[in-house]
């Protein structure tokens, strides 16, 4: 085998997520309240539009999240079927093998997006007409930032222009046969014209927002495809201290993100389902002890529970580098044990939450009736409390999202987020801190981490809001 399949832990949780989230839309499908609470949300537009966004920001996580080592070449000294297969100790990832460019064009240092040239003046040896060696102060030339140009720098912006109306044009091209081919299904669906069915989809007359998605994409084709094309041959965001491209590692921090905002719920929701509903059925010294647990929990700073929890979690990882073969499976048992801790410690307000209901719905006529006909608790907790729950839990998975991600960015800036190895938007915006005070300032990197961030907690929080308002029976009522 030319490579060798990697398996983290944390790539196994995202596809088991990707998984849960296809059997829950095909249970949706066949629950009519789960149905019509998932069809009004496919008729918000803002909330359309932004699952288009996260749909984006998904796929670069999925494909960062397949592992693998690559195998290396071996001397042919006549004994070559006796010598063992050697890997590399570098796991790389399908993203990594797509943008191999941005991975492997290294500068030496700064560079603004999309110079020619680098950020500050530096000494360099030029001879005169006599042959003699001479030092001037200038701005060296990038090693690969614009190679394909030469030396004729002045060339620079026309090349760009002429790139960006292509990208341009090919994006036109490709959302006019995507919006075809939408309105062509949609005529047949509905059994109409073209035209009609065009104007129709537009018009905002179907059941799904349409116009949201396309207009959506649309911006996002002419978006990726011009960065796709001129990433080939510039650092589109520049480079940093080092010269990594600033491109690259904001695309490794897309999957860090989610994996943050995911993996973390995927530890807090059964602590919060489980003892919500325990204390509000139950009550009597269960819901004690359990308001006793969470409210001294939330009692103690979470900044300083969750950095004592690391640091003695990173203790343990330097007392036993005999359990990684990798420094990829070293920073990703961090990642996990910070989503771990995360999740321990937010999981209070959800469970204080869905106390609150499951009392509420203990007090229920039919609830009532159960328990006198002796049906048992577990499957009155089961047929009854949990599905009337659901959105609530629905709910609060969407919005604690957003918050997730920030609060990864915020503990990485302090110093006790992820490992120092791998890309985050938190540990390129601590990288951006010292850079921000040079002479002069370095600002693309923390402008590109700003900007993704942003995009990915903004189209998170507009989705949480369509569906709360989709899946909150009172919100719903009103509508």
């Amino acid at each position: 085998m030319t490579f060798l399949p990697v398996i983290l832990w944390s790539d196994v949780l995202i596809w088991l997520l990707v998984v849960a989230a296809l059997v829950l839309g095909v249970l949706s499908l066949r629950n009519p309240p789960l149905r019509a609470a998932w069809r009004r949300v496919g008729r918000s537009r803002s909330g359309m539009a932004a699952a288009t966004v996260l749909i984006a920001f998904v796929l670069v996580g999925l494909l960062d999240s397949i592992h693998f080592r690559t195998r290396l070449e071996t001397r042919d000294n006549g004994n070559a079927g006796q010598q063992p297969v050697a890997y590399a100790i570098e796991v790389l990832s399908l993203l990594d093998a797509v943008a191999t460019p941005l991975r492997m064009r290294n500068e030496k240092t700064y560079s603004e997006p999309l110079a020619t040239r680098a950020y500050a003046k530096e000494s360099i040896e030029v001879r005169d007409g006599e042959g003699r060696v001479q030092l001037l102060r200038d701005f060296p030339r990038l090693k690969h930032g614009g190679a394909h140009l030469g030396d004729n720098d002045e060339q620079r912006a026309a090349d760009v222009g002429q790139r960006l109306l292509a990208a341009g044009a090919l994006a036109c091209l490709l959302w006019g046969c995507i919006a075809l081919g939408c309105t062509y299904s949609l005529a047949r669906s509905e059994a109409c014209s073209l035209s009609k069915a065009w104007r129709g989809l537009w018009r905002g007359d179907t059941d799904f927002a349409w116009s949201a998605v396309l207009i959506t994409l649309g911006a996002l084709l002419l978006l990726v495809l011009p960065l796709a094309t001129l990433c080939v041959d510039y650092h589109v965001f520049g480079t940093d201290k080092v010269g990594q491209d600033v491109f690259y590692q904001v695309l490794k921090s897309i999957r860090t993100a989610l994996v943050i905002g995911l993996v973390t719920t995927l530890v807090m929701l059964p602590l919060s389902i489980l003892l919500g509903i325990l204390a509000g059925y139950f009550r009597g010294w269960v819901d004690d002890v359990i308001q006793y647990l969470y409210t001294t929990l939330s009692s103690i700073p979470g900044v300083l529970l969750i950095a004592a929890a690391v640091l003695m979690m990173q203790v343990v990882i330097d007392t036993h580098p005999q359990w990684f073969a990798t420094a990829a499976e070293r920073a990703d048992l961090r990642l996990l044990a910070l989503c771990f801790i995360l999740g321990v410690t937010s999981w209070t307000g959800l469970c204080r939450l869905l106390r609150g209901e499951t009392l509420k719905l203990r007090e229920l006529e039919y609830i009532q009736a159960a328990q006198a006909f002796g049906v048992s608790d577990l499957r009155i907790i089961l047929r009854h409390i949990l599905p009337n729950l659901m959105h609530i839990v629905i709910i609060a998975l969407v919005m604690d999202f957003s918050s997730l991600v920030l609060a990864e960015a915020v503990l990485s800036y302090v110093g006790i987020g992820v490992d120092p190895t791998m890309i985050s938007f938190g540990t390129m915006i601590n990288n951006a801190r010292m850079e921000l005070a040079r002479e002069p300032m370095v600002w693309w990197s923390l402008a590109a981490a700003f900007v993704f961030m942003f995009a990915l907690v903004l189209a998170a929080n507009l989705l949480a809001d369509a569906v709360r308002d989709a899946f909150d029976p009172r919100m719903a009522g009103s509508a």
